[in-house]
This record gives C-alpha cells, structure tokens and sequence, in this order.
C-alpha cells in the first residue's frame, strides 16, 4: 500500500519547538549536570553567586541550541525543510515530492528516530533535518493507521 498525502509546508516555529524540545530531552542532563557541578562550590565557599552562575549557564546552554535551530530557519541551506511537499509513504520508503515530476525518496533506514505526537507523526532524520507529517494531512484514517503501523514494525515506535 502507498500512502499519498496532501501538500504540506512544515513552519518554521513548529520545527523549532520540536527540535529544540527533542534536544532537550536527549541532553538537557549535560546543562543539568553543569549546573550542578557549579553549584558544588558552595559546600566550601557559601555565596548565592555559585547558583547565580548555575543558572546562567543553564540558561546559556538553552540558548545557545535556540538559537542553533533558530538559525537553520535562516539559513540557505534549511530552506529545503521548509517547502512544500507532497509525500508517499510506503514500507520501503518516504518520497518527498516536490511536484508530480521531482521528488527525493527516503529509505527508512535513514531514519534516526520517530515518534507519535498528538496531532502528528514526527520523523528525525539527524538533530536538525525533521521530516513532521501533520495528522490532517492524510487523506483517511486508515492511511494515518497504516503509517503508523509501519513506525510501529521497522522499530521507531511501541
């Protein structure tokens, strides 16, 4: 079975909450474990500067991955995230079509990680490249059932 999807552009607010809460999640502990390790000193100097500077840096560490990904928005090279495609899914791949005639297929395999979101199927394919497939944009239930289903059977899902 292949799954034809309406046209959809992915925006650019919605790629930078998902990947900056997708980083946060696999390494919020690095900003976490520098906070704390600066907080440490204050076993033998008491100061509130040392939490004062934990924070900091864990708000410096946040920041500086937004801006990461606020960047790639930006950029000339993170504008093909950013077009409208249309998709056909199938079990062997995902191509991304741009118009009837030019596409990019993707095997599954180049896929990092996925999950299933509220309202979407949401694809990793490294910390900056997303592919976000809205549930709205299937045609029928079914076809939202079976993609799942596939996340499900190659291992991206439970």
């Amino acid at each position: 079975m292949i799954v034809r999807t309406k046209n959809y552009k992915l925006d650019t607010k919605t790629y930078t909450r998902i990947a900056f809460r997708n980083i946060m999640k696999k390494q919020g502990w690095i900003a976490a474990l520098c906070a704390l390790a600066l907080c440490i000193p204050a076993i033998w100097v008491p100061s509130v500067w040392w939490f004062i500077g934990a924070i900091i840096a864990f708000l410096l560490y946040m920041l500086f991955w937004w801006i990461q990904f606020y960047g790639v928005t930006q950029l000339e090279q993170g504008k093909m995230l950013f077009q409208k495609y249309s998709y056909e899914i199938s079990s062997q791949q995902i191509l991304m079509k741009l118009n009837p005639r030019e596409g990019m297929p993707l095997k599954w395999d180049q896929i990092k990680s996925a999950y299933i979101d509220k309202d979407a199927f949401v694809l990793f394919l490294n910390k900056a490249q997303i592919i976000h497939l809205p549930f709205r944009i299937f045609n029928t239930e079914n076809e939202r059932k079976f993609v799942a289903s596939i996340l499900r059977n190659k291992g991206y899902t439970k």
